[in-house]
């Protein structure tokens, strides 16, 4: 065994040197001070050991030094190099210690302090350094510290002096902390948030900790507050306040620097995520006052449910990270806010920390707005699992002190925030003897709320048993038995975000509606983790493996609901709809009863509305409002839809729609907030056939292998020897440029990243063709009918498809095509289901206009529709696609009945017997299966259509679940038809509601 020189970066039995103990983050605190964010000198070194010589001291020579802007990540400011891993260290594993070759940023300001200040103490207040840092003020150490996601705060008032003074911090890339410090996010490194001076009295507030229970009838508030002070013995005040009144004011007096203060306040108004009624709690000591809010609810286990004031309450959570595109770890304040706000308007009503307490004005936002939270402290130590020695570190004693250093100090920072319902105690690192002198030193400080931690496999120290990225068969088990003591379950982690997914939310929400013991879950997560770039003037977002930084796992980190130019994805307005607190089903036999079920835990449903209209085509016929919703939380009521009975219009489908509203303002929502949104087809219906019009019978001509049938109205074009239709043209205008070819292949999403070797490489189904078996056809003055018999089959497969293909050609110019598929197998092998079964075709490029009646607006598929509806639509090509920061399948369209694609005067109409899936785009799947970025796309010379029997579901298997078994496409016989035809731009309506004998 080697002997290490001893380097303070690589101490873990060292915590910090000169680190005040760990105190709450006061709401308001009336102590001056100075922002030290800004430019700050700053000299990049490959090591520590490189630094020059007395560059701690006041007078050093800056001269090579640059200027760097603090909050903010070295590496997105051309320092070092960027590097994501999900799970591996890289570098090699040998605790405590790190990689020679330390990135180290050195960091110098000049600050001015007066006299009125030097009276006081001063001490400095470093939110977020990462992931160690050494401090000198005037050339004088004054402190060492680590854990890059929580505060630390150093008293130099005896270094200080009136004038001039120099703060220099040396911060270390890698440190023994970086072992506890093994997130899936980017590797960061730098002073990455808020920097500040406090000007503290000499008898001033260290702390004050404050907990609003409430008595066992969940009705009187009792209020207990610990004061701790500088001075041993001193007088003071404390009061508190709701909507700005005084509820309750007295005087206090410490001893040993500390008083303990216990209050009845009886019938308070009590805090959830539903209610967030706040109380500000105010502590003055001569002239020092400090403000923090705090909540009266009580987090306790009943009969094996964790409640919140008694009820038991279903968590709709994401996992959220701190990230921006431009800034990596750096957000502000306002970006949270924003972060929370669209939270609320989505009808999330919990958040997971992950894997690090975040900035402190977080958890504020989340009192204010009502957000459920798990406060997660800094620890991951998942490379280790890689290792074969998971509990390397994790059951070794040694490093017991710095794994209850991280929770404790999270506790003691955040435990007045009444949104705080668990702490958890870190991610993905197994379990071992540290978790549980974590768990035991949590309680101690804090016996009010859960103890979370998945890592704890048989929830032996946890209040709750977690699990993630459960399948759905095993979270029943779990739900129907009393494995892991019985205790509550949660899904820290489901539903896995990556690209265009997850699928397959309302089975999830569906388990957990429906089982006790199933109490909610967390989404992986809530942000695109993509750095912002440009190409040719165009942003894009780059990934893992973008900067040549090996190993990587990638666009792994491109797995949120919300994209990095902070645009919700399908995926978060599905999981809107899904989650939504009020559900409205269709009684059964009943044309106009519904039944509306509250599924709030604390809300009744007179704090909304419900709006409702009939519409068929693009007419509304009726609509109303309903405003006397009652239902107490938990219950339902029946409710009855007072339309008006009325003839239906030839060949119109009608849709009785629901939108459920916020009745009043909220601080999140506008009157009027939509809160859900639900549909039904209803059954007035009249249908009506009319003969098509006459024309001229064809001019058919047979040469060279091309089969032309032409009149007036249109042309058709056939290759009579690789049968396929060639084209489709009307007044000397191509509108179809190559006709419908079967196909089982779409550009591989993320959450297929498992199957995609098996199916690209295995089966080939991108190499698929058609055999021509059979060319013929025959004329009469009705109609010309061409028949194309096909085998569809797969590179070196024994599976394919007998297909025959018939057109009906109409004088008018309609074409009718009808797919008839039969499926062979000749051998064994093949894939357990496919992506899709359908056709593909081309269409000419300046069809660019859009119109459709299906579902919509936004993309949809078999496994996530929730959130769109059936109605007429119109966009453009591209606008129906959704830009993915990593290319793949997207913008799909179910139960479409009709569309067309048009160039502003002439539009080709689709007219479907049976409504199918749709894809427009400008890009063939190939181009996108191809490209690794947007810029990357090779647009098509054509615009790309795909008509589905039916495409497979979304699933959530890039971690997790993968498509349920009914969204699965499997190898079935099938059959499709559809009617194409040139009309005049805007006329698609009208002409697709004609049914013709």
């Amino acid at each position: 065994m080697f002997k290490r020189v001893g380097k303070r970066w690589e101490d873990h039995l060292l915590e910090q040197i000169g680190r005040r103990e760990a105190r709450t983050a006061f709401y308001k605190e009336s102590s001056e001070k100075i922002s030290l964010n800004g430019e700050w000198k700053f000299l990049y070194l490959e090591a520590p050991e490189l630094s020059p010589e007395g560059f701690m001291n006041k007078q050093i020579e800056n001269e090579g030094w640059d200027t760097i802007d603090v909050p903010s990540v070295w590496q997105l400011r051309g320092y070092g190099r960027m590097h994501y891993t999900d799970v591996l260290y890289p570098f090699p594993v040998n605790p405590p210690f790190v990689p020679t070759e330390n990135p180290t940023g050195i960091y110098k300001k000049t600050v001015l302090l007066d006299e009125n200040w030097i009276e006081n103490d001063t001490i400095l207040k470093f939110h977020g350094v990462d992931s160690a840092y050494d401090v000198w003020v005037n050339g004088n150490h004054v402190g060492y510290g680590k854990v890059s996601r929580l505060p630390g705060e150093y008293d130099i008032t005896d270094f200080v002096v009136c004038g001039e003074n120099d703060i220099t911090v040396r911060v270390y890339k890698w440190s023994d902390g970086t072992y506890l410090e093994d997130q899936d996010m980017w590797w960061l490194s730098g002073i990455y948030r808020d920097v500040e001076l406090i000007n503290e009295p000499k008898n001033s507030i260290l702390d004050v900790q404050v907990n609003g229970d409430l008595a066992p009838d969940y009705r009187d508030g009792i209020l207990k507050i610990k004061i701790r002070t500088k001075q041993e013995k001193c007088a003071g005040k404390w009061k508190i306040c709701a909507d700005g009144e005084t509820v309750l004011e007295k005087d206090f007096y410490t001893a040993d620097g500390c008083v303990y203060i216990e209050e009845i306040l009886e019938n308070v108004k009590r805090w959830t995520a539903e209610t967030p009624n706040l109380y500000e709690v105010t502590v003055t000591v001569e002239g020092h006052e400090v403000s923090v809010r705090t909540g009266f609810r009580k987090i306790e286990i009943i009969d094996q449910n964790f409640c919140v004031n008694g009820k038991v309450i279903l968590l709709n959570g994401v996992n959220h990270h701190d990230y921006n595109p431009k800034e990596g770890r750096c957000v502000t304040y306002e970006q949270m806010k924003a972060d929370v706000i669209l939270m609320k308007q989505y009808n999330i009503n919990a958040v997971r920390c992950s894997h690090y307490p975040a900035n402190e004005y977080f958890y504020d936002l989340c009192d204010e707005y009502g957000l459920y939270i798990i406060d997660e402290a800094d620890l991951e130590c998942h490379g280790f699992e890689w290792t074969g020695n998971y509990t390397w570190i994790t059951d070794d004693p040694s490093w017991e002190k710095t794994f209850v250093d991280r929770s404790v100090r999270m506790v003691k920072r955040d435990r007045n925030h009444p949104c705080i319902i668990m702490w958890s105690m870190g991610n993905e690192s197994t379990f071992g003897c540290n978790f549980r002198s974590a768990a035991k030193a949590i309680r101690e400080l804090d016996d009010t709320r859960l103890i979370h931690y998945e890592g704890d496999f048989e929830a032996e120290v946890t209040d709750v048993y977690s699990t993630m990225y459960t399948r759905l068969k095993p979270l029943e088990e779990i739900a129907t038995t009393d494995v892991k003591g019985g205790k509550p379950h949660v899904m820290c982690e489901y539903g896995h975000a990556m690209g265009n997914g997850p699928g397959g939310l309302t089975e999830y929400q569906n388990l957990y509606r429906k089982y006790k013991r199933l109490q909610g879950g967390f989404i992986w997560e809530w942000y695109d983790h993509g750095i912002y770039a440009e190409k040719d003037g165009r942003p894009y977002y780059r990934y893992g493996g973008n900067y040549g930084d090996f190993p990587t796992n990638g666009n792994f980190c491109i797995d949120g609901m919300l994209m990095p130019d902070r645009t919700p994805s399908p995926s978060l307005l599905e999981y809107k709809q899904v989650i939504a607190p009020v559900e409205v089903t269709k009684i059964e036999g009943k044309s106009n009863e519904l039944r509306v079920k509250n599924y709030y835990d604390f809300r009744s449903l007179n704090c909304v509305y419900l709006e409702w209209w009939i519409k068929g085509g693009e007419k509304i016929l009726q609509k109303g409002c309903i405003d006397t919703l009652k239902a107490m939380p938990g219950e339902e009521e029946i409710l009855v839809i007072p339309y008006d009975p009325f003839e239906p219009e030839a060949n119109t489908t009608y849709y009785l729609n629901l939108s459920v509203r916020e009745k009043e303002e909220t601080l999140y929502a506008d009157k009027g907030h939509e809160i859900s949104r639900v549909q039904f087809e209803m059954e007035e219906k009249k249908t009506v056939f009319v003969k098509r019009p006459e024309s001229n019978a064809f001019c058919i001509n047979k040469e060279k292998g091309i089969l032309t049938v032409e009149n007036e109205n249109i042309c058709v074009k056939f290759h009579t020897v690789f049968g396929r239709l060639l084209s489709i043209s009307s007044g000397g205008k191509e509108y179809v440029t190559s006709g419908p070819e079967m196909t089982v292949y779409r550009a591989t999403i993320d959450n297929d990243m498992y199957k995609k070797d098996d199916w690209m490489n295995k089966y080939f189904i991108q190499e698929s063709s058609e055999q021509n078996a059979g060319f013929s056809y025959e004329s009469d003055e009705e109609k010309t009918v061409v028949v194309i018999q096909k085998y569809f089959g797969c590179v070196n497969q024994s599976w394919g498809y007998e297909c025959t293909y018939e057109y009906s050609i109409f004088p008018c110019g309609q074409i009718k095509v009808h797919l008839d598929a039969k499926t062979v197998q000749n051998g064994k092998l093949e894939p357990p289901f496919l992506p899709r079964l359908g056709i593909k075709m081309k269409a000419n490029k300046n069809l660019q206009s859009t119109v459709w009646m299906g579902m919509g607006p936004g993309e949809n598929y078999a496994d996530s529709c929730q959130a769109c509806y059936m109605d007429i639509f119109r966009s453009t090509v591209d606008d129906m696609g959704t830009a993915y920061v990593y290319p793949q399948e997207n913008g799909h369209r179910e139960n479409v009945r009709w569309f067309g694609i048009s160039d502003g005067s002439n539009s080709l109409l689709y007219i479907m017997d049976r409504p199918l899936g749709l894809n427009l785009s400008n890009y063939t799947d190939e181009s996108i299966e191809k490209a690794a970025h947007p810029f990357e796309l090779e647009q098509s010379k054509d615009v790309v259509v795909h008509l589905d029997y039916r495409q497979s579901g979304l699933g959530s298997n890039s971690c997790g679940e993968e498509q349920v078994e009914k969204y699965k496409v499997k190898r079935e016989d099938f059959s499709m038809s559809f009617t194409m035809q040139i009309v005049k731009s805007g006329k698609e309506l009208q002409e697709s509601s004609v049914r013709y004998l």
